[in-house]
C-alpha cells in the first residue's frame, strides 16, 4: 500500500434560480418634457452582497446596481436606473478560506450576462439608446473592496 494523499473534491457551484428583486428606472429626460436627448455621460455603481441560506451550501448573491446618465455639456440628469439583481447558488466543496471570494466573484461572473440584458432593455425600453454595460471585473472589485474595509479598520479609533 502506498501513501497517496486524495484529490481534494472540485468545487462545484449550481444556479439555482435568478430574479430582480428590485428596479427602478427614472427617466428625467421625459419628465421635463424634453424630446431629445444630449450627449449623455454614464456613471455605473456597484456593489455585492452575499448571504447564507437556511438550506446547506446555498448562498443569495446580490449585485446592486446604480446608473446615472448626465448631460455631457449641462451635468443635468437624464436618466436614474437602480436594480437589485439576485441569484441563489448551491456552493460545494470550496474551503472555508476560499468561499467569501468565490461567492463575491465566481457567482456575480455567472449572473452579470443577465444583469446586463435587464439593463440593456430597461434603457431602450425607456426611451434611450439600449446600453451595452462593459464588463465587470469582480476579482478587482472585491480587491478594492478588501483594501476599503482594511484602510477603515485602520483609521477606526483602537479601543
Amino acid at each position: 500500500m502506498t501513501d497517496t494523499p486524495e484529490a481534494a473534491p472540485t468545487p462545484r457551484v449550481t444556479p439555482l434560480t435568478q430574479f430582480v428583486r428590485d428596479l427602478s428606472f427614472e427617466n428625467i429626460l421625459a419628465q421635463k418634457g424634453l424630446a431629445s436627448a444630449p450627449e449623455p455621460s454614464v456613471q455605473v455603481g456597484v456593489n455585492l452582497d452575499a448571504k447564507k441560506r437556511a438550506t446547506e451550501n446555498q448562498y443569495e448573491i446580490t449585485i446592486k446596481t446604480k446608473v446615472e446618465s448626465t448631460s455631457k455639456t449641462s451635468d443635468d440628469k437624464l436618466f436614474i436606473l437602480e436594480l437589485d439583481y439576485c441569484g441563489i447558488f448551491q456552493v460545494e466543496n470550496v474551503p472555508d478560506d476560499q468561499l467569501h471570494p468565490f461567492l463575491l466573484i465566481e457567482c456575480p461572473r455567472i449572473l452579470f450576462p443577465f444583469l446586463r440584458r435587464v439593463v440593456h432593455d430597461v434603457t431602450r425600453d425607456g426611451g434611450f439608446p439600449a446600453l451595452n454595460l462593459e464588463n465587470i471585473d469582480f476579482v478587482q472589485l472585491y480587491r478594492n473592496e478588501i483594501e476599503r474595509r482594511q484602510a477603515e479598520a485602520a483609521q477606526a479609533p483602537q479601543q
